[in-house]
């Protein structure tokens, strides 16, 4: 498990070297003060590996190869893999082990605890051509597990079953809902968006991240009911556009690390991963390389991934981080190194261990592309 939450405002700095068809969403708020980069040019076929790369990537005992690409995935995901833009979830109880996650005009997708099955979730048509953003799996009290996913281009939160059933849609907030703070409550009394991000739930609250709009407060719901379920908005909010302690530049992911009721956010524009405690104070920020974008932060013991969608250099392809113990140890280009050419910018990753391995799980953004890696071992 990884350590503690770090004490109080203490900053956490990582000085290491780095060493389909179908239309490609715009990535609001890439990077503050420039502009988005352009849409790629026409990807190569979803799966491309360029034989030329060296095909293993990372650092001692911690690099990894291919071995899953997105020619595994069913026929009507492949076709709309370019569209990609969203993240995954792993139902990490014993005995399971599936990965979920979504493709705009596919829906939702189960990728088997073997890592190679990749089968459609039935899908709520009001799901299944919007964008969702990323995905969350959760836990009832009687044990049940659920999924979140939120839409940012719908303004919407949906919840449902394992099985893809549509369990409850949480709307956007209105004039009459009120968040604890001023100036959330008049930015929705004033008709502004929703625009949801990221999800997790802790102890009866959803966590909402919204840092696609100008408000970029992390908001809550509380879950007034399971069966069924319902979700009412409740009065905490915090983070908040900036770049101080505690604010936001782009709250792009959120997670709560396990074992723990502490709430990480993926602040893209700073550069960091800023923590809070569940009721919205600040503890503490861990850094990423200057320049880098991260998108969202996933945990396993003692170990965490970061996927990002540049990083300083950007004439590469964008890294992921491997970190243990909130420190960088190895860093791995699926582009360059790997050879995924399409992976120019890393929208999410996460984490698996099977027979002694870790593996990551990670998706591409502009263009869309997925693939499985493997840590190589002696």
């Amino acid at each position: 498990m990884l350590a503690g939450a770090i004490k109080t405002t203490a900053a956490v700095f990582l000085s290491v070297l780095l060493c389909g068809d179908g239309p490609v969403f715009a990535h609001p708020h890439h990077l503050q003060g420039a502009a988005a980069p352009p849409p790629a040019a026409t990807p190569a076929p979803p799966g491309t590996i360029d034989p030329a790369a060296k095909g293993v990537s990372g650092t001692g005992a911690l690099r990894f190869r291919v071995l899953v690409t997105s020619a595994r995935l069913p026929e009507e995901a492949r076709r709309v893999l370019v569209s990609a833009h969203g993240g995954f979830a792993v139902d990490h109880r014993p005995g399971k082990e599936e990965t979920y996650f979504a493709l705009p005009g596919a829906g939702i997708l189960r990728l088997d605890a073997d890592l190679k099955q990749i089968a459609l979730v039935p899908t709520a048509a009001e799901m299944k051509d919007t964008n969702l953003h990323n995905t969350k799996i959760w836990y009832a009290p009687d044990g049940t597990a659920l999924l979140s996913f939120p839409a940012n281009d719908a303004g919407r939160v949906f919840t449902t079953s394992l099985a893809g059933e549509l369990l409850s849609t949480l709307a956007p907030p209105t004039a009459s809902d009120e968040f604890g703070l001023p100036s959330v409550s008049d930015y929705f009394a004033g008709g502004g968006a929703f625009v949801p991000t990221d999800v997790e739930f802790l102890d009866g609250l959803l966590y909402i991240t919204t840092g696609y709009s100008s408000l970029d407060y992390v908001l809550t719901a509380r879950v007034t009911s399971y069966r069924p379920m319902k979700a009412a908005w409740y009065d905490l909010a915090f983070g908040g556009r900036g770049s101080g302690p505690g604010q936001l530049g782009t709250g792009h992911g959120i997670t709560i690390p396990p074992g723990t009721k502490r709430i990480d956010v993926a602040d893209r524009a700073n550069g960091e991963i800023d923590r809070f405690t569940r009721h919205g104070q600040y503890l503490s920020t861990l850094r990423m390389p200057a320049g880098s974008l991260p998108c969202d932060i996933d945990y396993l013991g003692r170990y965490a991934v970061v996927a990002a969608l540049d990083g300083p250099d950007k004439s590469k392809g964008a890294p992921i981080y491997l970190l243990e113990d909130d420190r960088l140890v190895s860093t791995i280009f699926p582009k360059d190194d790997l050879g995924l050419v399409n992976f120019k910018h890393v929208h999410n990753a996460v984490l698996r261990e099977a027979g002694g391995k870790l593996y990551i799980i990670a998706q591409a953004w502009n263009p869309g592309d997925f693939a499985v890696l493997e840590q190589v071992v002696p």
